[in-house]
């Protein structure tokens, strides 16, 4: 790359442009006001208002991380910038498979942030007010299982054959864990991607030591994920994760979804980043209502009851995959955060996940180390359960 970096001023400016002419298309003569950005590591996201009609416009930049656009791995300010020219008009582009997939979710009788226009590579989505099931979860430590249980069971209409078909057209697999982790830590390439892990987030003590214990992990979890999932394929959610889930009339009631990633995956997957992200999230803020505890029971009461139905050694791979999904997903998340330029914004929970990097490290290590040394699934989750409390309680 010869070259000068994308920089984040450029990115965002084309992003507000793009986002200006495409509102310009869909609903023409209406004036549109930017209101907050809100920060992301995944794309340009922005509050809007399109002639008095509140949406979220989010724009996707090659549908790669902005960390990684900011890192030059789509190549130089110029060549993403023709990149995206083309890519924004694309049929195949990350936003646009995801429009679609909002569509299918909707007619298929999921309650999801309705897609109020897709044009010229940005999606407009309707907004969704409420608690979201992280925002419930710390109000009510006690209800995680009955949360998480309610959040997987409204998602059983994503197996319906319009929905799959949808997704068979075009899904969303880089919302894959396992494909996100090859990505990250392949090769010599994932050697050096570990090795900068903190440069601009953390002090050089943090950062030796976090790279050094983020190798060994990754090193086990390479070796460990080849284990083959569990029975036949199914229609996943992909990014199925506590903010991405909302209540707005009460946990009573059906949740409504955002930002879908539907691809076809293990049985497994959807449950795993649930867990993934909830403990992220009780480690790394537990400014919980109780004891952190009471969550982690709620997530093994939760994990017990997708496993019922399950025997013998079907359930101990069922676990083995989940904990090896779980680990690779925290390890794919914290890594975003901590190679993340110091320049682009982060939200709140990124920085809380940072400020928590040797907690998290420690974790994945003591998790990691029975199942590489091979042992039973059913106790690795037990020692992992009580890992987990410790590491949340401070």
């Amino acid at each position: 790359m010869n070259g000068a970096l994308p920089q984040l001023a450029d990115l965002f400016r084309l992003s507000t442009d793009r986002i200006h002419r495409a509102a310009a298309g869909l609903w023409p003569g209406e004036p549109l006001t930017l209101g907050d950005h809100v920060p992301s590591v995944t794309g340009y996201v922005h509050r809007v208002h399109v002639g008095g009609r509140a949406v979220f416009a989010k724009d996707s930049i090659l549908g790669l991380s902005l960390v990684s656009v900011l890192r030059g791995m789509a190549g130089d300010r110029e060549r993403v910038r023709a990149a995206q020219a083309a890519y924004a008009t694309s049929p195949g582009s990350l936003l646009a498979r995801e429009a679609a997939q909002l569509r299918a979710l909707d007619a298929a009788g999921v309650q999801v942030g309705r897609c109020a226009g897709y044009a010229g590579g940005v999606l407009f989505t309707e907004p969704v007010t409420g608690p979201t099931l992280a925002d419930l979860i710390t109000k009510d430590p006690a209800r995680t299982c009955d949360l998480l249980t309610a959040a997987v069971t409204a998602l059983d209409g994503l197996q319906r054959p319009p929905v799959a078909a949808q997704v068979d057209a075009a899904p969303i697999p880089e919302r894959s864990i396992d494909g996100t982790f090859r990505r990250k830590f392949n090769g010599v390439s994932g050697r050096v991607y570990v090795e900068r892990l903190g440069l601009d987030r953390l002090d050089e003590r943090t950062r030796r030591g976090v790279a050094a214990v983020v190798g060994v992990v990754v090193a086990r979890l390479l070796k460990l994920r080849l284990t083959p999932p569990v029975g036949p394929t199914v229609i996943v959610y992909g990014d199925l994760k506590p903010e991405h889930i909302l209540w707005p009339d009460g946990p009573a009631e059906a949740p409504v979804f955002i930002d879908p990633g539907l691809a076809r995956g293990p049985a497994h997957h959807d449950a795993a980043k649930l867990v993934s992200r909830t403990f992220l999230a009780l480690i790394a803020a537990p400014h919980l209502d109780g004891p952190a505890a009471t969550v982690v029971d709620g997530i093994a009461a939760f994990v017990d009851g997708q496993t019922r139905t399950l025997r013998g050694p079907v359930r101990g791979l069922w676990l083995r995959r989940l904990l090896v999904t779980w680990l690779m997903d925290t390890v794919n998340i914290l890594s975003t955060y901590l190679t993340a330029p110091a320049m682009l914004p982060l939200p709140d929970h990124a920085q809380a996940v940072i400020d928590r990097a040797e907690t998290l490290c420690t974790l994945l290590d003591l998790v990691s180390a029975p199942l590489a040394a091979g042992t039973a699934p059913d106790a690795a989750w037990r020692l992992a359960l009580r890992t987990v409390t410790r590491a949340a309680a401070r």
